[in-house]
């Protein structure tokens, strides 16, 4: 049997896919393989380059292969699917992966540590918080509509619909919708509380990395943004120019080119949600924190909102200064 020289692993939660080739692709293995065999087959393999595609679990995966000596190269699955063969299968998924992996032309993601995966477990559990508050304050607004009671937009106005559930006296609201919108309540004041936990822990994790220090130093970017930058981005010299990273995240425009003609679209939102979200925060209705909390910079003739941070995380932003003209 020839040397096993590239491996492509379709992972899964219980059953993988594992299709294996030699120096001239001819094919050695293709098998399936039970959560608890992985690690030992690969364990016994000789050390070879192994393609996973970068999707959930798959960080955890490349961590535990390179302790066994293997080249692990985790690939976006845009870069993939053009190598699947008709019919949409594991088998068929295992053997695209290691063709792809053979590429030279196929860009590769960069394995996140332990440490930068518990960061971004912190951003993503806040900003899961943040979606159910928002539920929840939608839920008591729609609610209280039913019977006529309305409140100015904004957090104040939150407040406002608070007091009168409390109060009991209030007679435009009966006794069984008060008691469902009083747990409501309940459940926001706990939300708001996680919340501002989690800033908290976000804050600590920010002031324990000299990486992240030095990019709170840029105006405009705060501890928010700093350790999300730090935790999602594995290997900074993976990315050739700022305009690439910004292709990564998202923020560059859609191109339509062809005949020799330019045309540009708006940004393409291809890439990473979150990091696109805090770095265009309060552009759009959707965006999590008001326009009223993001920080701004006068540059010129507009105004550009970044971040999305609450109070505790927002960052040290310079009024118009000489440096800032021209860029």
């Amino acid at each position: 049997m020839q040397a096993i020289t590239a491996v492509g692993l379709d992972i899964a939660k219980s059953v993988f896919q594992v299709h294996a080739v030699d120096a001239a692709g001819s094919v050695i293995i293709r098998r399936q393989l039970k959560r608890r065999h992985v690690l030992t087959f690969f364990q016994k393999l000789p050390t070879c380059v192994v393609g996973i595609e970068a999707c959930a679990t798959s960080h955890h995966w490349s961590r535990e292969l390179k302790a066994f000596g293997h080249t692990v190269r985790l690939m976006p699955p845009a870069y993939v699917k053009p190598y699947v063969k008709r019919q949409k299968n594991d088998a068929a998924d295992a053997e695209a992966i290691c063709e792809a992996v053979t590429r030279a032309n196929v860009l590769f993601v960069e394995t996140k540590t332990r440490e930068q995966q518990s960061c971004l477990v912190l951003h993503r559990t806040r900003h899961l918080f943040i979606r159910q508050q928002t539920a929840v304050i939608n839920a008591i607004r729609a609610h209280l509509a039913e019977f006529g009671i309305v409140a100015r937009i904004g957090r104040n106005g939150v407040m406002d619909l608070l007091e009168i559930i409390a109060d009991s006296s209030d007679s435009r609201l009966p006794e069984v919708a008060r008691g469902c919108l009083a747990a409501l309540s309940v459940q926001l004041r706990m939300l708001k509380a996680q919340i501002l936990e989690f800033d908290r822990r976000i804050m600590a994790w920010h002031r324990s990395h000299e990486m992240s220090k030095r990019l709170d130093e840029i105006p405009g970017v705060g501890p928010a943004l700093a350790t999300a930058l730090v935790a999602s981005v594995a290997d900074p010299k993976a990315f050739r120019s700022a305009r690439n990273f910004s292709a990564w995240i998202g923020l560059v425009p859609k191109q339509h080119l062809s005949g020799g003609k330019d045309r540009l679209g708006s940004i393409s939102k291809q890439g990473d949600r979150y990091l696109r979200g805090l770095f265009t925060a309060g552009h759009s209705r959707s965006s999590a924190t008001p326009r009223s909390t993001a920080p701004s910079i006068d540059r010129g003739s507009g105004r550009y909102w970044l971040g999305g941070r609450p109070r505790l995380l927002q960052s040290r932003w310079p009024t118009r200064s000489p440096e800032w003209r021209g860029r």
